[in-house]
């Protein structure tokens, strides 16, 4: 009979499965994992440091490039820890455009969760789906922003610019007929809350061609059923946030137990798991796209109806308009001085905490009074997922590490900030 040999195995960072930078020592006992010890530092950038050299406005575009999965959400936490310190009223247009961005980023994040969550596991069809509906909301980040990704739309005290009139549109070109072109463009003929409503229409008969491909296929349920299974107790004990914590069946969301922005004012549920597997935790992730669905109908509605500004008047946190800046004096020394010096906020500590797609995200802040943060300490749901892998990994198969990864949905630029 052949002997039982206990190896210690890297897993990554070259591993498809270890999405670019986790390092993972694995100490295995035949297939059996007996300890995983994920080693971070890989990607590490530095970003609360950096934050404390540039000034508050300086230091925005660096939250985009944490969860860079979910990038205006991270924005969304730091303008809150900013405005709460200068005690300043956010626009309420303002607050709904960053309800509907959030709620799209939350589509976006789970959109590639899904489909390389699929893919680790062996289902190629489903990353392909996902892709196609990213293609969309990355435009609608286009559209306001003028970046598919690093979009640094939002800024202390509101956005950077109201929604634009117009979306962008496919050009003609000599790879697509006519046909194709008037295809291409049928839902972007308007605004960009037009285009929006156009895929929130659409978008729940494709959670349904999701849930066709995975939810009752038996390959899919054998590879997450009762893998990486965290009872609701532990879930507490190791400071789960986010879908982890709610697939465990504990209904905290942030969105609702201690509100910001509009949230209090829209109606949405707050999907819970029951068994704390894998698969739990991809139905509620599946549900949460369907109420982040729901929440961006809503605000589409109110946007529709009511214009506004949206962004503080408040010229010492705000650059004037640019036709202002052009003609008015005091509007170009604001202008100046704001981009050369920074604003200046009063000395205090805040933690700012937001319902980002993968958990709690929160900012702690503490200003002096100057134009910089004095320290800065980013508190990302990632991170504290990553370090309950060796609990949820002992016992199962080296298979089932691949699985457990994928459903911690684990994005390192936060993990290694």
């Amino acid at each position: 009979m052949a002997e039982i040999r206990n190896y210690t195995v890297n897993f990554g960072p070259q591993h498809p499965a270890a999405h670019g930078v986790l390092r993972l020592v694995l100490e295995l006992d035949g297939e059996v994992v007996q300890r995983a010890d994920p080693h971070v530092g890989l990607l590490h950038r530095a970003t609360e440091k950096l934050a404390e050299h540039k000034t508050f406005l300086q230091a925005l575009p660096y939250m985009d490039r944490l969860d860079y999965m979910s990038m205006m959400a991270n924005e969304h936490a730091y303008c809150l820890a900013v405005e709460r310190l200068l005690g300043i009223e956010v626009p309420i247009r303002a607050q709904y455009i960053r309800v509907m961005f959030d709620e799209i980023t939350r589509i976006l994040n789970h959109l590639l969760w899904l489909g390389a969550h699929g893919l680790d596991i062996g289902a190629m069809t489903v990353f392909l789906y996902c892709f196609r509906e990213r293609e969309d909301l990355m435009d609608c980040y286009e559209a306001v922003s003028g970046a598919r990704m690093h979009a640094a739309y939002y800024r202390p005290g509101g956005v950077y610019r109201d929604l634009p009139e117009t979306m962008p549109r496919y050009q003609p070109s000599i790879h697509r007929n006519e046909a194709t072109l008037a295809r291409l463009n049928r839902n972007r003929g308007g605004s960009l809350l037009d285009f929006v409503e156009d895929f929130t229409e659409r978008f729940p008969k494709y959670v349904d061609d999701y849930e066709t491909l995975l939810t009752e296929n038996r390959i899919w349920k054998h590879r997450t059923v009762g893998i990486g299974v965290v009872s609701p107790e532990r879930a507490l004990a190791l400071g789960f946030t986010g879908a982890m914590l709610r697939g465990s069946g504990i209904a905290w969301d942030l969105r609702k137990k201690q509100p910001y922005a509009v949230y209090d004012r829209l109606a949405f549920d707050v999907p819970v798991g029951v068994n704390g597997d894998c698969y739990d935790r991809y139905l509620v992730r599946i549900e949460e796209l369907r109420q982040a669905n729901r929440i961006i109908r809503q605000c589409v509605k109110w946007l529709r109806e009511n214009p506004g500004p949206v962004i503080t008047g408040n010229r010492k946190v705000a650059p004037p308009p640019r036709v202002d800046m052009k003609t008015g004096m005091e509007d170009l020394i604001h202008h100046f001085k704001l981009f050369t010096e920074g604003m200046h906020v009063p000395p205090g500590e805040v933690y700012a905490g937001v319902e980002a797609p993968k958990g709690e995200f929160g900012i702690y802040m503490i200003s002096d009074g100057a134009n910089k943060p004095y320290r800065m300490k980013i508190r990302p749901p990632g991170f504290v997922h990553l370090a309950a892998l060796d609990e949820m990994s002992r016992g199962h198969m080296l298979a089932d590490v691949v699985a457990i990864i994928g459903t911690q949905d684990i994005v390192f630029g936060e993990v290694d900030r």
